[in-house]
């Protein structure tokens, strides 16, 4: 179980980023006072658990309506991470085209988009959601566990995000970068491993 649990904690550590929401928030947020900024941070993490939470609970259940595997959910679910993967290794953020950065800068509220989406709750942490809610079914307590750990790493998102200015400062662009493309690299074998998992269970299925 603690292994598992750990498993839990890497995969949405490493997919949510918190230390690359970082300079993304200051960009679109770093203008604004330290109270909009704590109210938008607030608002941000909050949305992406709720859609978070909404993926581990009903995820199942979606698969089982649309006639989807969880073995095939796993390949795309893993092709999915190693694309992300590649953008972090290359610091390469795409998660939002240029006309979106733009007008995510002039909003009134950007706590929904694009910070909680697709920033924080984006297709690849709604996907590895819904693959360790499939994984946590079969262990006791599992689901509450993966509810649990996602709660922590939203809670380390929201600290990131509220200490943005500081940890941009003593980072810096350079340093950003680095953490990002470990991470990047550790996220593609962990996408590797999804994909593999995934044939194995068609393949068996």
């Amino acid at each position: 179980m603690v292994g598992f649990a750990l498993q839990m904690f890497f995969t949405l550590f490493v997919i949510v980023d918190p230390v690359g929401t970082v300079p993304v928030f200051l960009a679109l947020a770093g203008s604004r006072t330290p109270e909009e900024q704590r109210r938008i941070a607030r608002k941000a993490v909050l949305v992406a658990g709720m859609l978070m939470a909404l993926f581990a609970l009903a995820g199942a259940w979606l698969l089982h309506h649309l006639g989807i595997s969880l073995g095939a959910f796993r390949v795309a679910g893993g092709l999915l991470l190693f694309r992300i993967a590649v953008d972090m290794v290359f610091a390469q953020h795409e998660r939002e085209t240029e006309e979106e950065e733009q007008e995510a800068r002039t909003r009134a509220d950007i706590s929904v988009f694009p910070l909680a989406i697709p920033l924080i709750a984006g297709p690849g942490t709604l996907a590895s959601v819904m693959i360790l809610a499939g994984e946590a079914q079969s262990r006791p307590f599992g689901l509450a566990l993966l509810l649990a750990t996602g709660v922590v790493v939203l809670a380390l998102c929201y600290v990131a995000l509220r200490l943005s200015r500081p940890v941009g400062r003593a980072l810096g662009q350079t340093g950003v970068n680095v953490i990002t493309r470990v991470l990047g690299i550790l996220l593609a074998a962990l996408a590797v491993q999804y994909v593999a998992d995934g044939v194995r269970g068609l393949w068996l299925g």
